[in-house]
């Protein structure tokens, strides 16, 4: 079942439908639906897709070369092409004779590129000189982002400015989660979603007919299950010292929000941990937060935190109890620990990530008292009380001064009035605003009661925020 990309797609038809030279980058860490998304797309088209593996130059031009052939139907003892310029030659003159488009995916770039330094000259000299006289549309993909950005789409690269097109995959939004399980009332959508993210591979595995419990159990805390090892699998794949960088992530899991904390609770040398932090930036697994208005390289506030919430689920939860899985009692461990009162206080915080998808999304619908231009949240000290305090999401347009203050609850029982005159007491602490709007999250919708108090407010439950379905 293919789900969501809508955009991406419609973004990539509409170029192959104005016929020509198109390049399109497209690049996201494993799993998160790259191929599926050019598969799609890519149906019932002529298409030449090859995907280049962690071997040999020699190899990967070999696959190639035997992809061509197989495609214009040559026979499969042609020899291979001896360089690269000349097989991408041989498509554009054969190309060239064609007036029916050809869309030609070149899959996981980055592994023939490290293999082979001087693959992106020659397709940039390829690009100029002959396959820009085509009706070829060039699909590179790859799941190095930080490759993909430098060498592919960076000033410095043979191929900078060829591209048509960039896309960056990102993990689905709470609301494409919720396509994924279309019977599951939106309590236990979010319980889903702070556990599972939103990487369509991880979301496949799902059966929503067996619940939430069963399905955490089955692929997260059983020895056998499809996810028991994504994390320490993902991190194998992708990185040469996985060991240290299993050890960074868990010591984020473990509330360490600074490099000098990260290194020290992780035994990575301090000299080294912000390369090591960068990396798992560049993989979309962490990210660096700094309080909303300050610049995050000049902020001394930023704090790291694991940005894809399965990888923080896991590391939170099923990481730690691995030695039960081990001996076969994962089940036990679960119940007792993952979906017990701290899985109830890691969902809170994930339901942050959900309340202010939904801001983005209402304010590209045009249904915010005002047009955003940035998000973000808030933390520091409140002058007034004396105490340090934070603002759960912030959505603001600094040309009409205007700011929308959030807080986010995750509770059964919550004292609304107490909630919302906190919030009222953060009004000013982001500078710069003259006008202030004022939203509230819930579990539970507020009371008729309160709304008639704070009839300006804002007020969404959790299933306001399921209803843009």
């Amino acid at each position: 079942m293919f789900v969501g990309r809508e955009h991406e797609l419609n973004v990539m038809r509409r170029l192959y439908e104005r016929r020509g030279f198109e390049m399109v980058v497209l690049y996201g860490r494993r799993r998160i639906g790259k191929t599926s998304l050019i598969e799609e797309f890519a149906k019932d088209k002529r298409v030449l897709f090859f995907t280049a593996l962690q071997q040999s130059d020699l190899l990967n031009l070999r696959g190639f070369s035997a992809a061509i052939a197989e495609f214009y139907g040559q026979p499969s003892e042609m020899p291979p092409f001896a360089t690269w310029q000349q097989a991408f030659g041989y498509i554009a003159k054969r190309e060239q004779e064609s007036s029916t488009p050809m869309i030609l995916v070149f899959d996981e770039f980055p592994y023939a590129a490290l293999a082979n330094t001087s693959l992106p000259s020659a397709l940039q000299i390829a690009i100029d000189h002959d396959l820009k006289r085509t009706n070829v549309m060039l699909v590179l993909s790859g799941s190095n982002e930080g490759f993909m950005e430098s060498k592919v789409l960076g000033a410095k690269s043979p191929l900078f400015g060829r591209r048509t097109a960039q896309i960056r995959l990102q993990p689905f939004s709470y609301l494409d989660v919720a396509k994924f399980l279309p019977n599951t009332p939106p309590v236990e959508q979010v319980d889903y979603y702070a556990t599972f993210g939103g990487t369509p591979y991880y979301l496949s595995q799902l059966d929503e007919s067996a619940g939430y419990q069963s399905n955490v159990i089955n692929l997260c805390f059983d020895k056998l299950g499809t996810l028991y090892e994504e994390p320490m699998m993902l991190l194998r794949e992708e990185l040469r010292e996985p060991a240290i960088y299993f050890s960074v992530m868990q010591a984020i899991a473990n509330g360490e929000s600074t490099p000098k904390a990260i290194a020290e609770h992780s035994g990575v040398e301090h000299g080294n941990i912000n390369l090591y932090l960068q990396t798992l930036n560049n993989l979309g697994l962490v990210e660096k937060r700094v309080p909303f208005g300050e610049k995050p390289e000049r902020s001394r506030r930023g704090m790291y935190t694991i940005k894809d919430p399965f990888f923080a689920y896991w590391f939170r939860f099923v990481g730690p109890n691995m030695g039960a899985v081990e001996q076969n009692a994962g089940s036990i461990a679960a119940h007792r620990l993952a979906l017990g009162e701290a899985f109830a206080t890691y969902v809170g915080q994930q339901f942050e990530t959900i309340c202010a998808q939904w801001l983005a999304y209402v304010n590209a619908a045009g249904k915010l008292p005002f047009l955003a231009t940035s998000f973000g949240k808030w933390w520091g000290t409140n002058p007034t009380k004396h105490e340090q305090t934070d603002i759960d999401v912030i959505a603001a347009d600094a040309s009409s001064k205007t700011i929308l203050l959030g807080e986010c609850k995750w509770r059964n029982n919550l004292d609304e009035t107490e909630t919302i005159e906190a919030l009222r007491d953060r009004v000013g602490l982001v500078r710069g605003f003259a006008t202030t709007h004022l939203a509230v999250f819930t579990k539970k919708p507020l009371s008729k009661a309160t709304r008639a108090k704070y009839p300006e407010l804002i007020a969404e439950s959790v299933d306001d925020l399921y209803s843009a379905l």
